[in-house]
C-alpha cells in the first residue's frame, strides 16, 4: 500500500482525499518509481474540476514527477533500478508516494539538476519549448505578449523569448510580480488591474501590435488579446485559468488574417525521440543559465488541497512542487 491523493467526484479542493492505495507491480514495459518531487500544474485543477476528463473514476491527479526507479518490468532496457527519472504529461497519477509508469514515457534527469528543480520545470519547460520553438517560432526582432508573466510557464516563456532576441511584453496582477517579470526578461510589464493592456501594447508597439500573444488566462483576456495582434499575428491560447472564452466566429479573424491555435502538451511529445529532444533542450537551458527556475512554493503531498487553493487564487508565482 502507498499513500496517494484520490478523487472520487469532480469539484473543489475538498474532493482531494489523502488515503491508502493498492499499487501492484510493474508489468512488461513498465517501471515503478518512488516519487521525490511532484510538479504542480494548472492542468491538475482542470482534471479535479472535470474540465479535462480523467480516464477512470476514482483517479489520482498529477502529470509530472521526478523519482527513483525501484523496480522494472520485463523487457525494460531504458531504465535501471536506482536511476533518477522524470515524466510530464500522460499517464495521470503522480500525486502518490509511488507510481507505475510506461518506461518509454520517462526521461533521465541529469545529475547536475536537483530533483526538485526538475519536477518544477519539466512540464512547464516542455510547454515553453513547444510554444516558442514550434507552435510559433520566436525569432530575434519579434515582439511577444505573455500573460501571467510571473507564473510557472509565463516566467519561462519570458526568459526563453528574451534569449531568442524578442522584445517581451508581460502582464501581471501585482507590483511584486511585475518586479519578478522584469528579472525574467520582460522589457515592458503591464499591471493589468491598473492599466488597459490593449492601450499600453498599442503604445509600446507604436500601433503595430505584436507578432504573437501567449494567453493562459482565457475568458478575461481573450478578446483583448486578439486586439493586440498585428496583421497575420498568432493567438496562442494555452490555458483557461479564468474560464472558457466566449465563442468567436471565424469571420472575426478575417480583418487581420489572424491565426488561432490552442496547443496541448502530448501532441508535441508523443514520439519518444521528440520527448527526449525536448526534455534535453529544457535541461540544457537550465544548466546553461538560460532558464532560471524559481521554486517559490513547496507543499507536503498530503497538503495538495492547499496547493490547489493557492494556485486557484493566484497566490503563487514561479513554480510550486509537492514533496513526498
Amino acid at each position: 500500500m502507498v499513500k496517494a491523493i484520490r478523487v472520487y467526484e469532480h469539484g473543489g479542493t475538498e474532493v482531494l482525499k489523502w488515503e491508502d492505495m493498492e499499487l501492484g507491480e510493474p508489468k512488461e514495459g513498465e517501471i515503478l518509481v518512488k516519487n521525490k518531487a511532484i510538479g504542480l500544474n494548472f492542468t491538475d485543477v482542470y482534471f479535479r474540476k472535470g474540465v479535462h476528463k480523467a480516464p477512470t473514476m476514482p483517479f489520482t491527479p498529477g502529470r509530472e514527477t521526478v523519482g527513483e526507479v525501484i523496480a522494472v518490468g520485463a523487457g525494460v532496457t531504458s531504465s535501471n533500478v536506482g536511476d533518477v527519472v522524470a515524466y510530464a504529461g500522460d499517464p495521470i497519477g503522480s500525486y502518490a508516494e509511488e507510481q507505475i509508469l510506461p518506461a518509454h514515457r520517462v526521461v533521465p534527469v541529469p545529475p547536475s539538476i536537483d530533483p526538485i528543480i526538475a519536477a518544477s520545470i519539466l512540464f512547464k519547460g516542455i510547454t515553453a519549448q513547444f510554444l516558442v520553438r514550434r507552435c510559433f517560432k520566436v525569432e530575434s526582432g519579434h515582439t511577444v505578449l505573455v500573460h501571467a508573466a510571473a507564473g510557472g510557464v509565463g516566467s519561462l516563456l519570458c526568459q526563453w523569448a528574451n534569449a531568442l532576441g524578442a522584445i517581451v511584453i508581460g502582464t501581471v496582477s501585482t507590483k511584486e510580480k511585475a518586479a519578478q517579470a522584469m528579472e525574467d526578461g520582460c522589457h515592458h510589464v503591464i499591471i493589468y488591474k491598473e492599466e488597459d493592456f490593449v492601450a499600453r501594447v498599442n503604445e509600446m508597439t507604436t500601433g503595430k501590435g505584436v507578432e504573437v500573444v501567449y494567453d493562459s488566462i482565457g475568458k478575461d483576456t481573450f478578446q483583448c488579446s486578439l486586439a493586440c495582434l498585428q496583421p497575420r499575428g498568432y493567438m496562442v491560447s494555452f490555458g483557461l485559468s479564468s474560464g472558457e472564452p466566449d465563442p468567436v466566429p471565424l469571420s472575426a479573424l478575417a480583418p487581420k488574417s489572424l491565426f488561432l491555435t490552442m496547443p496541448t502538451l502530448m501532441p508535441y511529445i508523443s514520439a519518444r525521440d521528440e520527448l527526449l529532444e525536448t526534455a534535453g533542450e529544457v535541461f540544457a537551458n537550465v544548466a546553461s543559465g538560460v532558464l532560471r527556475v524559481r521554486v517559490n512554493h513547496k507543499y507536503p503531498l498530503s497538503q495538495a488541497a492547499q496547493a490547489h487553493e493557492d494556485l486557484k487564487n493566484r497566490r503563487t508565482s514561479g513554480s510550486a512542487v509537492l514533496i513526498r
